[in-house]
Parts: C-alpha cells; sequence; structure tokens
C-alpha cells in the first residue's frame, strides 16, 4: 500500500535558521507534500529556498496582533493552534517539532513520524532562565506564568503518544526524548550545507564567533573572557537584544562586525584561528560550518558539541560556562593549534552535509512506511 498523500508539519516559520533547514529538505524529497505552520514570516527568498515558493497552511495565529513581532506571547495558544489542522485526508504526516508540532491529531490509519529537534525549552529545562529573565518568578503574572507553563508540560507529553516514531536531531536530545516522553528514537543529525564551504590552509591571528545576542548563546560570556585577554583579537558577528549589554563590558580587543551575509561570513570563518562556541545546544550548525572552512572549534563540552567535536582532534572542550574554563580552553588550544590539519577538519565536517541527512531520513521514512502500510494491508 503505497503512501499516496503527504503532510508536513512544522511549529513556524519565522527566519532562515536550524529547523528551516529540516524543512527545506524534507520539502526536496517530498516536493508534493502539503505544508502546515502555525505562522510563516520568512522572507520572499527565504520561502523560495525552504518551501519551494509553495503556500503552507497556516493557522489563526498568522492574523493575531502583534504577531510577527511578539509570537512568544501567544504561547498558550499553540496546543489549540496546532490541534485545528486538519490532516485527515494523508496517509503519512512528517513533524519537525521543537515546540508543538508533534501534538497534530491523527488517526490509527495515518503514519505520523516526528523530526524532533528538542522538546520545548520553555517548558522544560529553560523554565527557570526564562522565568527569571522575563521578570516572572515572581507576583501575580508569575503565578499565571507558571501555571501557564505547567499546562504546557502536561499537553507537551500526552502529545507525545500521537508519534509513532521519534527521530532526534542528536544523542542529547535522543536522551532528553527519553527522560521527558517515555520514548525510544533514532538519531538523524540536522542538514549542514558543507558544500557550500572551502578550506583554507592560511589563517589569521584572530578568534570569531557569531549568534544572535540573546541570553542562552553566551555571546556575553566569550567576549568577558577574551577582554580579559586584551592580546588575543575577537571578532562577533551578530546582533541582538543583548548587543547594548555586551557591548559596555567589551574591551579595544573585541570587533563587532554586525549582521554578515553568508559569503561574507565565510570568508571571515575561513581565515579565523578558532571558531568559539559557549551555548548548551541541541546540535549546533555554526560549528560544523566552522569545520568546514578548516577552522578547529572551541566549544562547550554538553549538547550537541560534546557529540560533533571531538576534544584535541577536531577543537577543544571546555565543561563550565564560566570565564576561568573558557580562557583555560583557548590556553590549550594555543599549546597545540599547530596540530589541527585543516583539511582533516573539513573533510571530518562531510558527514554532517545535508547530501547525507536526506540520504537517511528517506530511508528511515521509506522503512517504516513500508512496514506500516503493510501491516495496514495485511489487515483489509
Amino acid at each position: 500500500m503505497p503512501v499516496k498523500k503527504t503532510a508536513i508539519i512544522h511549529d513556524w516559520l519565522f527566519s532562515y535558521s536550524g529547523s528551516e533547514r529540516v524543512i527545506e529538505s524534507l520539502t526536496n524529497l517530498w516536493p508534493d507534500a502539503d505544508i502546515f505552520t502555525l505562522f510563516n514570516f520568512l522572507s520572499d527568498e527565504e520561502q523560495k529556498i525552504v518551501l519551494k515558493n509553495k503556500v503552507p497552511k497556516t493557522s489563526f495565529i498568522q492574523d493575531l496582533p502583534f504577531a510577527k513581532k511578539s509570537y512568544r506571547k501567544y504561547l498558550p495558544l499553540f496546543p489549540y493552534a496546532i490541534e485545528q489542522f486538519d490532516v485527515t485526508k494523508y496517509d503519512l504526516v512528517i513533524s519537525s517539532s521543537h515546540a508543538v508540532a508533534k501534538g497534530i491529531i491523527t488517526s490509527p490509519g495515518q503514519l505520523h513520524i516526528c523530526y524532533c529537534h528538542t522538546p520545548i525549552r520553555y517548558a522544560w529545562d529553560l523554565t527557570f532562565q526564562y522565568l527569571r529573565e522575563s521578570g516572572l518568578n515572581k507576583g501575580l503574572m508569575g503565578t499565571l506564568t507558571k501555571s501557564i507553563l505547567h499546562y504546557i508540560r502536561s499537553w507537551d507529553v500526552s502529545s507525545a503518544n500521537r508519534v509513532d516514531y521519534f527521530i532526534a536531531n542528536s544523542n542529547y536530545i535522543s536522551k532528553r526524548i527519553r527522560k521527558i516522553y517515555r520514548r525510544d528514537s533514532v538519531v538523524i543529525y540536522p542538514p549542514v550545507d558543507t558544500s557550500r564551504f572551502t578550506c583554507s590552509e592560511k589563517k589569521e591571528d584572530y578568534y570569531l564567533t557569531a549568534s544572535r545576542f540573546v541570553p542562552y548563546k553566551k555571546i556575553d560570556l566569550i567576549v568577558e573572557t577574551f577582554s580579559k585577554m586584551p592580546d588575543k583579537k575577537l571578532i562577533v558577528i551578530g546582533s541582538g537584544p543583548d548587543e547594548k549589554k555586551i557591548r559596555s563590558f567589551a574591551g579595544p580587543n573585541i570587533e563587532f562586525a554586525g549582521y554578515k551575509k553568508p559569503d561574507e561570513m565565510k570568508i571571515i570563518m575561513q581565515k579565523a584561528k578558532a571558531f568559539v562556541f559557549a551555548a548548551e545546544e541541541d546540535f549546533g550548525i555554526v560549528p560544523i560550518e566552522a569545520l568546514s572552512c578548516g577552522t578547529p572549534v572551541i566549544a562547550l563540552n554538553k549538547g550537541g558539541t560534546a557529540e560533533t567535536i571531538t576534544d584535541s582532534v577536531t577543537g577543544i572542550h571546555f565543561n563550565e560556562q564560566t570565564v576561568e574554563s573558557l580562557m583555560q580552553a583557548v590556553k590549550r588550544f594555543e599549546s597545540i593549534q599547530n596540530s589541527f590539519d585543516p583539511k582533516a577538519l573539513s573533510g571530518y565536517a562531510k558527514q554532517f552535509d545535508r547530501s547525507v541527512f536526506e540520504d537517511k531520513i528517506k530511508s528511515f521514512i521509506r522503512e517504516k512506511s513500508d512496514l506500516f502500510f503493510g501491516e495496514i494491508k495485511d489487515q483489509l
């Protein structure tokens, strides 16, 4: 019994980031699939890349006031909104979920496979950080917010039962799926366009970091650390809400380069002596892009980079998000920096290429579809 119709469900389309790259591959593999998402605010250029100019079906969240600027304020409505999509006519449902997409309602005759970027972080491991940073850890609004997050957690766990098979984007996330949902998952690393990057063996005397300036990315930690090492130049690419605060304590050896287009960033990345990454990420695409350029990575030994960066081989690990820990890692890097072979780093990164992702996920979904629909056919 072949799959006749396929639906792709994604939480939301806001910018071309990690989860959107997964949708890009899914629309490469299933070009005839219909796409459902809570809201779509991609630029025209991004929609060409991610959606191939297909028009996704969006929810009522799309038309709510200030949705584009403040969509997170509508978080309590997300579970309800995702459940309003009618996907009853589809045989295969593929959800790409870091929040609520896995909660799509399907019937016993439909196969639902979820590519899980992470169980929803606001409701789980980032709960108390979110409450502190939002000033919602006390008072009436704090109590209301905590009750909403409690509801989200309950819904998140119960809706995990709607998924037939989970795919995790890293071993780190696979463990979180097991911890929170009590479900097994197979690991398929997300797609990285390693072919866009070329290896450079010529390095200049500066370090590089690049990210949006938000608390969990820990750009403040990196800038503070390098400010205490005035003989080492750091280039910082990106911007965001914390930029003013971070600039206020940056030393003269810190260069803020602002936003850079991909080709501009690639050149800076190719010439950097090392890329510095301090966030506890689910996977971490940018460090792999750095490796593709032949640039070693100094990364936190937690989250996705604990898996993708091998200490003293493709980079250097540091164990704590502290100035002292990162400073020691930089010093250790400089003691062995000549041992890193740019060509070997670039070659290592190719295992994360988009083509590898697409081959693996297509094979997995085809296998499970044949099994699932074969069983249904045998029951008819």
